[in-house]
């Protein structure tokens, strides 16, 4: 009987930064698990000591809680299946295994690397297939189905190396239930004898994963393609353990595939192509190289959670935008597809617009307010969530802020020279001075009085308003960028305009 309370898991392996493709294997888990009120688990699965990375499981933690993942059991919450990182279960593993040892479905194996290495060079010399330790190999080889049963124990009393290899059984066919793809069917002759236990004393994934998931009665096993091809072996392990009845559900998600659709997105395509491919930022304790992640390059977290949901997962409907709580809602195995879907920078960008366009102008202010810190500029709330109105627009990242509003905060130190050259004129300098003459009597200083101002003077002096607004934005913001002029007079008010104006007609006036 299939139990009726969701169990899912998320189970990383701590050997390096977390891919956007692990996040959103957790997102679809953690998505399947709230809609059906389920349990969400987090085991890491650290068995691979030689692979194992300083500080990442710290990552993958931080990763998933920005995302706003959460979990009901893991390694720091505990629960009732503890522990939940796979390195403390050892003693577990050896007593599962010796079961299949002793119910002839895994034997030892004592050949050393040097000796498979001369197998599978024999194998290219002779132009065979590519060598694999199978049911035709294993007679071949030293272990404990070919050996005598006492120079087994000989060798095992000595302390000699081995591994433990599940045995396939020859010639059967292997169903795999996957709830995105259908049935997948296998025949054993193209599974190979896997380690199960390795010479290290600890198991290897597909062990240790297997009596994991049953003894911590796991429902549904929601994970990447990669692990399909294992499927057939992991159904083997369920049928010899005697728990095929209570087996989980497999759903095998489809790859993210690079922008041109050729491939898995890989680290190396967003270094080429200048995206981030992880969540946060990653510094390799090994080789000190850091790279980019999506939070500090100023992606949203409900923007990058949106952007993942959809790299699958399809609503069936026009809807873009989602809350975590809509995608709960929403989300469905049924609508994931089978294929790799592509992903898209620019795509990427627009959601993260579209979410910031929905931040209020105080919380924009806040992700601005450390870029005012760091500049030693302390405004007034009221003055950012004026410039915050202003700007918001223009903003795709939050680290776009800065950039689109530093001139509110800062007189320009510079002013661009392809600019300059571009709209000064000989007589520029005479009637911009003209003009502040003129601002300088205005007793009430807003953008109407001023545009007021500006339609009166170029009438008058028959400057065409190209010729007054576009140096004005230069002595103001140093180039040609920013909001309406009159806009951005405004909120500097009088003073800080005029100051403006002097100050860059005397710099230009002096060196150009």
């Amino acid at each position: 009987m299939k139990p009726d309370h969701v169990r899912v898991r998320f189970a990383p392996s701590p050997t390096g930064p977390l891919h956007i493709g692990g996040v959103r294997t957790a997102l679809y888990n953690f998505l399947f698990a709230r809609k059906h009120e389920g349990t969400m688990i987090l085991r890491i699965e650290d068995t691979d000591q030689n692979r194992f990375v300083p500080g990442a499981e710290q990552y993958i933690c931080e990763s998933l809680d920005w995302c706003g993942l959460e979990f009901d059991e893991s390694p720091e919450l505990g629960g009732p299946y503890a522990p939940y990182r796979q390195s403390e279960r050892s003693a577990i593993y050896r007593e599962f295994i010796g079961r299949l040892i002793e119910a002839g479905h895994a034997y030892y194996a004592f050949d050393t690397e040097a000796e498979l290495e001369e197998m599978r060079r024999l194998a290219k010399v002779e132009g065979n297939r590519v060598f694999q330790y199978d049911q035709q190999t294993r007679k071949l080889l030293k272990n404990s189905i070919v050996l005598p049963s006492h120079e087994v124990k000989e060798l095992l009393t000595s302390c000699a190396s081995y591994v433990v290899r599940i045995k396939i059984p020859e010639n059967q066919q292997v169903v795999v239930h996957d709830l995105i793809r259908g049935e997948v069917v296998v025949n054993t002759a193209n599974l190979d004898d896997k380690v199960l236990f390795k010479s290290d004393g600890l198991p290897t994934y597909h062990l240790a994963n297997v009596v994991d998931d049953y003894l911590m009665k796991i429902t549904h096993v929601i994970r990447g393609e990669e692990w399909l091809p294992s499927a057939p072996l992991h159904v083997l392990l369920y049928r010899f353990f005697g728990w095929e009845d209570i087996m989980p559900q497999f759903a095998h998600l489809p790859l993210i595939l690079k922008p041109d659709g050729n491939g898995k997105l890989s680290k190396r395509d967003g270094d080429r192509l200048g995206f981030p491919v992880f969540p946060i930022e990653w510094k390799d304790p090994n080789t000190g190289e850091t790279y980019s992640g999506y939070r500090e390059t100023g992606y949203l977290p409900e923007a990058v959670v949106n952007i993942l949901a959809h790299l699958g997962w399809n609503p069936g409907t026009e809807k873009e935008l989602f809350s975590l709580e809509e995608l709960i809602e929403e989300f469905s195995i049924e609508r994931v597809g089978k294929h790799g879907s592509k992903f898209d920078p620019e795509k990427a960008k627009w959601f993260n617009h579209q979410y910031m366009q929905r931040k209020s102008d105080e919380e924009l202010g806040l992700m601005l307010k450390p870029y005012l810190e760091s500049h030693f500029v302390f405004p007034t709330k009221d003055y950012i969530g004026k410039v915050i109105h202003l700007v918001k627009d223009r903003v795709v990242l939050s680290s776009d802020l800065w950039e689109a509003s530093w001139f509110f905060f800062m007189c320009p130190q510079q002013y661009d020279d392809e600019v300059y050259k571009k709209i000064w004129q000989s007589g520029t300098s005479g009637y911009i001075s003209d003009f502040l003459h003129e601002v300088e009597k205005l007793e009430d200083f807003n953008k109407d009085t001023l545009h007021t101002l500006v339609q009166e003077f170029t009438a008058t002096t028959g400057i065409k308003m190209g010729q007054l607004m576009s140096p004005l934005r230069l002595l103001m913001v140093g180039t040609n960028q920013g909001p309406g002029m009159m806009d951005l007079a405004d909120v500097l008010g009088k003073n800080e305009f005029v100051s403006r104006i002097n100050v860059g007609l005397e710099i230009i006036n002096r060196t150009r």
